[in-house]
């Protein structure tokens, strides 16, 4: 049987489709449980909403650290090309680490990117040699221009952040994979349930990131072996290829060999 879980991004190999976050568990500990539970190799965390040089990071970014994963930091919470490319350099730093998750959020309500300033600050950390993730709505426009300019992952939302809603447009997240199919797509926000995140891989995603689902979930371990589980099948079903939705019945049972009384009672 084919490997589904093993892929290449950001030239790095790793052995899990879904990606986590690092926010909102009830205890470090239990965020361990849930990463292994899962066996996501990815991680991100967000060094503009909690400073890993202040005192009171410290021992969380150890904790990262000591997890033995691949740190994706993240520029939430910045709001200027300028706050984004201090962040990066300080990430780069820290976690001695080219990837970076371009986030830079317009609007408050909706926690909807800025599209012009995702553009403008993707092309500065691309020149000073980062590999950039950009978080992004599902417009192929946008994607467009962040393909030119030399991003090789784009991470459209499913849906707002932290809203649970799943995929709310299922055309466009088709439209990315069949425009871009050399780019590795990953959905990234609005993942509330498992069946959402097996959903984006039927369509053809790469991967899924996710963080508020597993970590505020009642049981999250168990709720990061759903993910997993959710991610692989999903994965299964886009490579074996899923039957075209027909307008009507088709029965499964051929008429061809029955006996003629039969053929009249159906």
């Amino acid at each position: 049987m084919e490997d589904v879980d093993t892929w290449t991004v950001g030239g790095r190999t790793l052995h899990s489709r879904l990606l986590i976050g690092s926010a909102r568990y009830p205890s470090p500990a239990n965020m361990r449980e849930a990463i292994q539970a899962c066996g996501a190799e990815v991680i991100t965390v967000s060094l503009r909403r909690e400073n890993p040089r202040e005192r009171a990071g410290q021992a969380f970014w150890s904790y990262v650290r000591d997890l033995g994963l691949h740190v994706l930091p993240n520029t939430a919470g910045c709001e200027s090309v300028e706050e984004v490319l201090t962040v990066a350099r300080m990430a780069r730093e820290i976690f001695e680490t080219d990837w970076l998750k371009l986030e830079v959020i317009g609007d408050d309500e909706t926690l909807q990117p800025d599209p012009f300033l995702l553009v403008r600050a993707a092309e500065a950390l691309l020149a000073e040699g980062f590999v950039v993730w950009p978080y992004m709505t599902d417009d192929v426009v946008l994607a467009e221009r962040l393909v030119a300019l030399g991003c090789d992952v784009l991470m459209p939302w499913g849906a707002p952040i932290g809203s649970g809603q799943g995929i709310r447009d299922e055309a466009r997240l088709r439209r990315l994979r069949q425009r871009f199919p050399a780019a590795a797509l990953l959905v990234d926000a609005g993942i509330g349930a498992p069946s959402h995140a097996a959903r984006a891989m039927e369509l053809g995603c790469d991967g899924v990131l996710l963080n508020t689902a597993i970590a505020r979930a009642a049981d999250p371990v168990g709720m990061a072996v759903a993910f997993r589980d959710a991610v692989r099948a999903g994965r299964r079903g886009w490579l074996a290829g899923l039957m075209a939705p027909l307008e009507r019945g088709e029965a499964s049972s051929p008429m061809v060999g029955l006996p003629f009384w039969h053929q009249e009672e159906r």
